[in-house]
């Protein structure tokens, strides 16, 4: 696409050469280079946020714009607990050799040999017909080994590995701030030890979830409307039935449903109440409770108007019938 002080103007569609992957995504003077061709504007359709932010201009920020650096921070943190867990879970252990009375040059060649001895075995190896050396798996790298004198004595100790693999608050606290910046609820994830607390509210965090995700239909439903008004156009419908034409999603949780009913019912009765008082005429109640404008009132009263009297023809039609039946002697219906 092409942009001209904030305004689309062109859109192109590039066409790399048949198996030449680095031509896709293009920036700078390779774009110069590449073949384009160029698009009307019914070609496309754009879905679209609409936003304040003039820096995302025409088309709106992205859902996860701001968790994308909280997602990062997220999976650098699960790649460090992980690495921590690999590196440090493992038992050490401390081996105290006493060199005796040995140099303090000939103690470290002596421990570095009794190293060897430790983390290599030796075998005989037929294909060479002499005795070969391999790494021995069951001593870790990170064996210490101190020389000890003066009686002290050869002994080993074990170094326990990392008892705190169960502190993850580090890991929560982004996991948290991710979901924080998606709408989505906390109480979602819910823990082991706090479950039974916790699904009481669910149902009116559903509710609040999904308002947030009616926003982003909204805007779906007029991408699907632009394409679906252009197909029609397409096929040689009419603009009378095209302009129409509305296309709605579905409500993303029975709750928020089932409170839009009980809140329907009870403005239903509320104005029920009031045309009784004959206090208001009744558009004004139509203005006021269901924010209609005159053109829509007179319409829905023009509608009722029309029904009851087709309903009094219709009733007065079937009276006529019943007393013709009646005059000829014939059973009542």
């Amino acid at each position: 696409r092409l942009l001209l002080l904030g305004y689309l103007t062109d859109f192109l569609q590039e066409i790399p050469d048949k198996g030449d992957w680095n031509a896709y995504g293009l920036q700078g003077e390779a774009m110069n280079n590449a073949t384009y061709i160029t698009l009307d504007k019914n070609q496309i359709i754009h879905f679209r946020l609409f936003t304040s932010d003039p820096y995302f201009y025409p088309y709106g920020k992205s859902i996860a714009a701001l968790a994308v650096r909280i997602f990062r921070s997220l999976k650098m943190m699960e790649d460090a607990m992980i690495i921590y867990r690999l590196s440090r879970a493992p038992e050490r252990r401390i081996f105290y050799v006493d060199v005796g009375n040995l140099p303090t040059n000939k103690a470290e060649i002596f421990i570095e040999k009794l190293k060897q001895k430790f983390k290599k075995e030796k075998y005989y190896n037929t294909q060479v017909g002499g005795v070969d050396e391999r790494y021995n798996p069951l001593s870790m790298d990170e064996d210490f080994f101190v020389p000890t004198r003066q009686g002290g004595g050869t002994k080993i100790e074990t170094l326990r590995g990392a008892e705190n693999l169960g502190e993850v608050d580090d890991v929560k606290y982004f996991r948290d701030k991710l979901l924080a910046v998606l709408k989505v609820p906390k109480d979602y994830i819910v823990e082991k030890d706090q479950s039974p607390e916790r699904k009481a509210n669910l149902s009116q965090l559903d509710v609040k979830f999904a308002r947030t995700i009616i926003r982003v239909q909204h805007s779906i439903e007029i991408g699907f409307e632009s394409l679906a008004k252009k197909h029609l156009r397409l096929l040689g419908f009419p603009e009378t039935m095209i302009k129409d034409l509305r296309i709605e999603l579905p409500d993303p949780s029975d709750m928020f449903t089932k409170r839009k009913l009980d809140i329907d019912a009870q403005k239903a009765g509320v104005v029920q109440q009031v045309v009784g008082l004959n206090l208001f005429p009744k558009s004004q109640i139509y203005k006021e409770y269901y924010h209609m404008s005159d053109a829509e009132i007179e319409t829905t009263l023009q509608a009722i108007e029309d029904e009851s009297a087709a309903t009094g023809e219709e009733q007065l039609a079937a009276q006529q019938d019943n007393l013709q039946n009646g005059a000829g002697g014939g059973e009542p219906p």
